[in-house]
């Protein structure tokens, strides 16, 4: 099934509580937390704090994107407040099993992502044992950006992959998933769908994260 995992990047930090429930009245059902060092991206975000302060907020699974540098150091942090999913970049990631087996030691269901210029195939080795693998549709870093079109082929490859290899992991994809570019993202094979500002802007929260919602599921039964 088809989920969206709403970015507390594009909310109102003052309201954030609020801007949770909102999203997850609108059918969220994931909440998606950018983890930025101003090392491995230009931007500095979240710490283990914020994901503590989350937990008691809402039930729903604390999604950890680490873009970060030496994630093998904040890992057992980040599992100790709460998140449910911690994700690691492949590119710095010195020793990318060794990183996702201390994420599961944690409690934690592993994901690894990629950037929209690492190929697909660097990951191979490792899916059998990966929950998920994000692939980003644009260069992180900043939220807003304009959606990466070659990256549909990506989600097509991981697919393709999946079924290959007989595994089960998901296929999250984020940035630049909004109203125009949800339907294609689906249909290429992703089941995770990251969105901030398409989600949060304007102040209509509830209703922008139903109807983008609503789109990716539409989708998914056209293209199953």
């Amino acid at each position: 099934m088809v989920e969206l995992a709403f970015s507390i990047l594009a909310s109102d930090f003052a309201h954030l509580a609020d801007e949770v429930h909102a999203a997850e009245r609108g059918g969220g059902s994931i909440v998606h937390v950018d983890v930025m060092d101003g090392h491995f991206v230009p931007n500095i975000t979240f710490g283990p704090p914020v994901v503590a302060a989350l937990r008691p907020v809402t039930k729903l699974p604390l999604d950890c994107h680490l873009m970060i540098e030496n994630p093998d150091a904040y890992i057992p942090a980040f599992a100790a407040a709460g998140a449910n999913l911690i994700s690691v970049h492949q590119e710095t990631c010195r020793h990318l099993h060794r990183t996702l087996q201390l994420i599961i030691e944690h409690g934690a269901l592993p994901g690894v992502v990629i950037n929209p210029a690492t190929p697909v195939e660097t990951l191979v080795e490792v899916l059998p044992m990966v929950h998920f693998v994000l692939v980003m549709s644009v260069n992180p870093g900043f939220g807003g950006q304009k959606f990466i079109a070659p990256s549909l082929r990506k989600i097509e490859h991981l697919a393709e992959l999946r079924e290959k290899m007989g595994l089960g992991f998901r296929i999250e994809v984020d940035g630049g998933v909004a109203h125009d570019t949800v339907a294609s993202v689906v249909e290429s094979g992703a089941d995770m769908l990251v969105a901030g500002s398409a989600v949060f802007e304007r102040g209509k929260t509830e209703e922008n994260a139903r109807e983008l919602l609503k789109l990716a599921r539409a989708a998914a039964v056209v293209s199953g």
